[in-house]
Formats: C-alpha cells, structure tokens, sequence
C-alpha cells in the first residue's frame, strides 16, 4: 500500500496525521506550507506524487479561512503534480452550521465550500460527524461521514461500567444522536427543551425524563462557546443528577467555553482530536481528548483497498 498511498497534512492538525500514518505505517508525505508577510500561503510538495494516491488531512477549524485556503491550495499542487486520485480527509468541516438560508439574503456557505474543495481537485471527501447531514448532498462527489460514536462509547464503557447513567440531549434537535448512544449503553434518555419567553429574555430549561441521582452525560456534535452546554449542566444539577459528564466529537472552544467549563457543575468534558486544544495558558483540566486517527486509518486503508466502509459509520 505505501508504494500508491501518501498522506499529507496542513497546519491545522498535523499531529493527527502522524498519528493516521502511525497507524497505516507510512510516513507521512513532505509538503513546506508557508505564509508570506502579506497572508498569501505558499505550498510546495517535496516528493514525486505522480500516479500516487493522495489523502490530505486538514481539518477547517480556527483559523477558518487560513485553513481552508491552506487545504485547497494543497490540492491545486497536487493535482498539477499529476496525484492519479486526490481525498480531502476533513476531521472538522468549518461552515457546516451555514447550511440553509435561516434568514432573507443569507448564503448557504456549507454548499460554497463544497464547491471550493470539488473545483480544487478532490475526488473524495472524509469526515466525521457532520453538524447537518444533508452537507453530503452538497457534494457532486463521493463523501463518506464517519461517526466518531465507537471511539466514545468504547470510553463510556469503560469509565462508567456499572454506574446507573442517562444520556442526556441537550436539546430537541440531538435527540435522536442521544438515542443512539442510549441504545448502545443499555441507559436511559433524557432531553432538555429549551425556550425564550421573549427576545433578549434569559432561557427557560424544561427537563423530560429522570436524572435524580444517576451520572448524567450530556452529549452533542460540538461544543463552541459551552453556552448550551453549561446551562444544561445547571438544569440537570437542579433536578437532582449525582454527577455530571459530557461529551462531543468537535471540541471548537472558542471565546469563554474553557471558562464557563470550569466554573460549570460539569466534572469532565470528553472531545475527540478532529480539533487540536487551542495553543494558550487556559486551564484544561476538565478536558480529555480521545483520538480518531485510528478510525480514519482504518477509513483510509478500506478506500484505497477498494474495500467497504459502511461498517464504520456505526
């Protein structure tokens, strides 16, 4: 396999990749990415890539723009470096909650990204836990979303072995995700409805089902400025929940998240690395990351082997 298969990374996540071509025992592929004084990114691919198959690893978190730019600018090098096939692994698709036209005038920014990855040269896509999953259809190639569920369930599992525990949707819109990991761990379900009584009026928490002295799990697809995620901490702790976790695939944290985690009722807060920990002095105690690089290996090793990957979307 590694005399056709190479494996590139940008800056957004390059210690996913190397942790991917740990896995695939390849190593990965010698691309200098570099910004000029201006902002413009210059790519240049060290190695032949004539022929070969390529798989780019980039997720499109902060710096949104500089990451999606770097991600398509690897892909026009390589499809003029003659790649036979080009597969854009993106662990974290930026612009997926742009995906409708939610007001007059608005774009639909999911489906121009889309478009930008198709022109650049990708013959496939990679991802994990798309926001809206109607974003394939976006696509006029093949896209393969991955559920980083496996990887978080094996930890649940594990952590939480015996313990009386009930899943938690943090609202209306992820009670079917929430459903699905109840299923798997043999648990309850709860859902917290979430209202305004008037514009700029605070939010009123109404809690269907029973979490009085179980472990509660709040589970969503991401977690950006924790707003969502801490206020339904607090309702579930006023309903009587012995403790409190949670968990999602994408951890953006961006603005106050890390701080409203650590002074929220929450003990610990598990995300996956589709998104690296922001570089800074925050105090990520509460955090505990989980790596997919093992399932975007096993994803990769099944496309190139011409293999079926629909058992991983489980």
């Amino acid at each position: 396999m590694e005399n056709r298969i190479r494996i590139f990374s940008g800056n957004s996540n390059p210690s996913l990749a190397e942790k991917i071509c740990q896995n695939l025992n390849i190593p990965l592929g010698k691309a200098k990415v570099r910004t000029f004084s201006d902002g413009e990114i210059m790519v240049e691919i060290g190695e032949n890539v004539r022929g070969r198959d390529i798989y780019i690893i980039q997720s499109t978190c902060a710096p949104t723009n500089n990451n999606l730019m770097e991600l398509l600018i690897i892909m026009d090098a390589l499809r003029r470096a003659s790649a036979a096939t080009i597969t854009a692994v993106i662990p974290y698709y930026g612009y997926a909650r742009q995906d409708r036209k939610a007001a007059p005038r608005t774009p639909i920014t999911s489906k121009l990204v889309a478009d930008l990855i198709t022109t650049a040269g990708a013959d496939r896509v990679v991802t994990i836990d798309l926001h809206a999953g109607q974003i394939q259809g976006f696509f006029n190639i093949p896209v393969d979303n991955l559920y980083a569920a496996p990887v978080i369930l094996e930890h649940l599992k594990n952590k939480f072995n015996g313990e009386e525990i009930v899943m938690v949707s943090p609202d209306a819109g992820g009670t079917e995700r929430a459903r699905a990991f109840a299923k798997r761990l043999g648990c309850t379900l709860a859902v917290i409805d979430k209202r305004r009584t008037g514009p700029n009026v605070a939010e009123v928490m109404h809690l269907i089902g029973d979490v009085k002295d179980k472990v509660a799990i709040i589970l969503d697809d991401m977690i950006d400025t924790a707003g969502t995620l801490t206020q339904a901490a607090g309702a579930l702790k006023n309903h009587g929940a012995k403790r409190i976790y949670a968990c999602a695939s994408h951890g953006v944290l961006s603005g106050p998240a890390i701080d409203r985690i650590n002074d929220s009722t929450i003990e610990e807060v598990l995300i996956t690395d589709t998104i690296p920990l922001p570089q800074c002095d925050k105090d990520y105690s509460k955090i505990k990351v989980l790596t997919v690089a093992e399932l975007l290996a096993e994803a990769i090793r099944r496309i190139h082997e011409d293999e079926s990957v629909s058992s991983l979307f489980v």
